[in-house]
Parts: structure tokens; C-alpha cells; sequence
């Protein structure tokens, strides 16, 4: 465990530190997200934050590379590690040029396929699927197929919940920490060595979110781009392919240690992990397609526009958000690591799904009443003149109507990343390029 843990400190401390000079480099190459009506922040925002993420994965895995424990990770895996790399290099050069001049949704969807044949050259992808009591045989082109399809959906996933302060690093970080319970617990108490890579990239996946989220919780103060967005999508979705992947064929006896559920938990385990990214994902294209738009168009209805809608401020959005990521990962990790009776595990989560749910409505929130409806000292109310009340350190919320109407508030609704998702081309702003975060 202390070299996972020393790889996961030096990513998040070389990412944290790389941060402020890949912002003022974004600043020096004019690569901003410019305001725009619909957007929360009110002045230019840097972008790039990916640079810092990628350079904290680099010394990150070189880090591992060099401990005793691990480097027979890298000479397990042959040339999976450097595949990742690779793959990773391609997708930030590809989210640097979009960030910086706008890409076409072609050249993007070009760039994230041939970042996921990068993942298939150095042997991850998917040969063989987990069923109930047997495996689903992927012929050679079958297998790059659904790779890199895998792989494009989960970048253009976390691409489309980027669209607060601090969402995506904060999903993808509770995302890596749910895999890393689970391959940890395979590789250490089962003795599966196999699984040693998919931990040591969650390890190192959590430490470039973690690094990068004090830069970028609100208010930001840089943005992590499509740079950014791609290369958390790329890892998050190198993590469960390179599990199963490192699985031989068949190779479902071992698991039975770890879960009552070996033959399915290798995809339930990613499902439920990702449940919010993919559920954004699907509902958008059935959205869209049924309004007659490309499935990819941008809109102002994802998940965490929806929040803002109601009336939570941008903090509480994404607050919400992560306890919601909490609850549908904790579940599921939680049904591979304990041999409770799953009315148990049902009860129990049916429950916590019903009291976040009540949370997440402001109207029932009885202690947000009782505390404003409270008289302030030194007002009327309390038998003194009236005094203004002191300005709140944090924006008032939205109304749905200040968002039908397109209203500009404090909160306004920022561009989510889908505006250069694949399938969006670029626009433009007050006649420069429309920068996104």
C-alpha cells in the first residue's frame, strides 16, 4: 500500500505545482475561456489544466517505475504503461490545438479513436467479455472495435459533465477511488498480481484530479479544458479494459474470493462507478435526437444545469453531485467487498438514495428555511433599525426562470464541455473563437 500511496503524493503534488505554470502559460498563449452569456464566470478564465494532469501522470508512473513492488508492474503488462502514455500524449494534443484554435468534431473524433488504437497496440482492450457462468469470445476486429468505442464514450462522458467549477476532477477522482478499493482488494488479499496495473492507474489517476482540484474547485481559478476532460476520460476508461484484459480467458475461479459475482462484476463494477457520466451521456443523445439535433448539439440540460435550475448555487451543484457519485460506487465496491445479504445492500442504499434526494431539493431543505427565516441581530426583527445583511461569500442560486429567459445572474449557467464534444463544431463568441473550459 505505501507505494501506491507514495505514487498517488508525488502525481498529486507534480500536478498541484505544475498548475500554476501551465495557467500562466494559457494566459501568455491566449488560450481563455472567454465569457459568454450562458456562462458562470464573469471574466477570462485559462485553460490547459490537462498539461498539469498529464505531467503529474508522467512522473507519477516513473515514479512507480523505480519502486521495488511496482516495477514488475511495467514488466508484466509489457507494453501496456507505455501505451498509456502515448495515448495519453496524443489525446492532450489533440485537447491543446482545440483548446487554443478549435478543432472540427471530425478531427476530435479522429483523434480520441486513434488515442484508443494506441490502447489496443499495447495490448489493452477488451478479447473476451464476462457473462453469467461463461465468457462472450471478441473476435481480433470485434475486440478494437468495442475498445475504442469504450473508450471514445467515456471521454466524451466526463467531456460532457465538465461543465461546473470542479465536477469532473471531483467524479473521476471518487470514480478512481471506488476502482482502486476494488483492484487493490484483488491484488493484495486475493494475490492476483494481474490486477496491479488497473490499481497503480487509479492511484495515479486520483492524484492528478486531487492535485489539480484546489486550482479548480469553485471559483476556478484555470480550467481544465478539453485537454483536460480527455485525458481524465482516457484513464477512467484505461482502468476497467486493462483489468479485464489482464485476465485470462476464462479466469474467473480467483474472483470468486473477492465477490459473490465474478462473472458479471467486471461490468457492474465500471457501470455503477460511472453511472452518472453515462447516464448524462445517454440521456442527452435521446434528447437531442428526439428534438431533431445532432445527438451531440450543445444544450443547457445536463444533469448539473437541471441543479442550478431548481435553485442550488454552483458549490451545492456539484456538492450534490459527488455525494450521488458516492452513493452509486460505494454500492457497488461495496457489493464486491462484504457478503452481507443483499436486502441489506438494498435497503441500505435505497435509503441513503432517498434522504440525498431530499437533500437535493431546495423546497425541503428545513434547515436552510429555519436559518433564513431567522431574524438577523441588529434588525427590525429584533427590536433594533434595520441593517443590510452582509454580503454571502457565495452566489445566489439561480431561478428557473432567470434560465429560460437567458438571464445573466451570479450563477449563471456555464458552457458544459459538450459544446466540443464530438459531433459540435466550433462557434464563435463577439467574434473570437468560444473558449471552453
Amino acid at each position: 500500500m505505501k507505494d501506491y500511496a507514495l505514487t498517488l503524493v508525488v502525481t498529486a503534488v507534480v500536478t498541484y505545482l505544475l498548475t500554476p505554470l501551465v495557467r500562466r502559460g494559457a494566459v501568455a498563449a491566449k488560450a481563455m475561456a472567454i465569457p459568454r452569456e450562458r456562462d458562470v464566470h464573469t471574466k477570462p478564465v485559462p485553460k490547459l489544466g490537462g498539461l498539469a494532469m498529464y505531467g503529474g501522470l508522467a512522473v507519477g508512473l516513473f515514479t512507480a517505475d523505480h519502486l521495488t513492488s511496482l516495477h514488475t508492474v511495467f514488466q508484466q503488462n509489457g507494453r501496456m504503461g507505455t501505451g498509456l502514455l502515448l495515448a495519453g500524449a496524443l489525446i492532450v494534443i489533440v485537447g491543446v490545438v482545440d483548446d487554443r484554435w478549435g478543432l472540427g468534431p471530425i478531427s476530435k473524433l479522429a483523434g480520441q479513436a486513434a488515442a484508443g488504437g494506441i490502447l489496443v497496440w499495447g495490448g489493452v482492450q477488451l478479447s473476451w467479455l464476462p457473462e453469467p457462468g461463461s465468457q462472450f469470445i471478441l473476435t481480433s476486429n470485434e475486440s478494437t472495435a468495442v475498445t475504442i468505442f469504450l473508450v471514445v464514450a467515456t471521454i466524451n462522458a466526463v467531456n460532457f459533465i465538465d461543465g461546473l467549477d470542479g465536477l469532473a476532477a471531483g467524479i473521476v477522482c471518487i470514480a478512481a477511488i471506488s476502482f482502486f478499493v476494488y483492484y487493490y482488494r484483488l491484488t493484495q488479499i486475493e494475490h492476483m498480481p494481474q490486477q496491479a496495473l488497473p490499481a497503480l492507474a487509479s492511484a495515479v489517476l486520483i492524484g492528478a484530479c486531487l492535485g489539480f482540484l484546489p486550482h479548480n474547485f469553485f471559483p476556478a481559478k484555470i480550467f481544465m479544458g478539453d485537454t483536460g476532460s480527455m485525458l481524465l476520460g482516457l484513464l477512467l476508461a484505461f482502468v476497467p479494459i486493462s483489468s479485464i484484459a489482464s485476465l485470462p480467458i476464462g479466469s474467473t475461479g480467483p474472483l470468486y474470493a473477492a465477490n459473490r459475482f465474478p462473472e458479471i462484476l467486471p461490468l457492474l463494477l465500471p457501470v455503477g462507478i460511472l453511472v452518472i457520466p453515462y447516464t448524462d451521456l445517454l440521456l442527452a443523445v435521446v434528447r437531442r435526437t428526439r428534438a431533431g439535433l445532432s445527438p451531440l448539439a450543445p444544450d443547457q440540460k445536463h444533469l448539473h444545469h437541471r441543479l442550478l435550475a431548481i435553485g442550488h448555487s454552483q458549490r451545492s451543484s456539484v456538492l450534490i453531485m459527488y455525494l450521488w457519485a458516492i452513493l452509486f460506487s460505494g454500492a457497488v465496491v461495496w457489493l464486491s467487498l462484504t457478503k452481507v445479504k443483499l436486502y441489506v445492500l438494498g435497503v441500505t442504499t435505497a435509503v441513503a438514495m432517498l434522504a440525498l434526494l431530499l437533500m437535493s431539493m431546495p423546497r425541503l431543505r428545513w434547515w436552510e428555511r429555519r436559518r433564513a427565516a431567522r431574524p438577523a441581530p441588529g434588525s427590525a426583527g429584533a427590536g433594533g433599525a434595520a441593517q443590510p445583511e452582509p454580503a454571502s461569500p457565495f452566489p445566489a442560486p439561480v431561478s428557473a426562470g432567470a434560465v429560460r429567459v437567458g438571464v445573466v445572474a451570479p450563477v449563471a449557467q456555464r458552457a458544459s464541455e459538450d459544446d466540443t464534444a464530438v459531433g459540435s463544431a466550433p462557434r464563435r463568441s463577439s467574434g473570437a473563437h468560444a473558449h471552453r473550459r
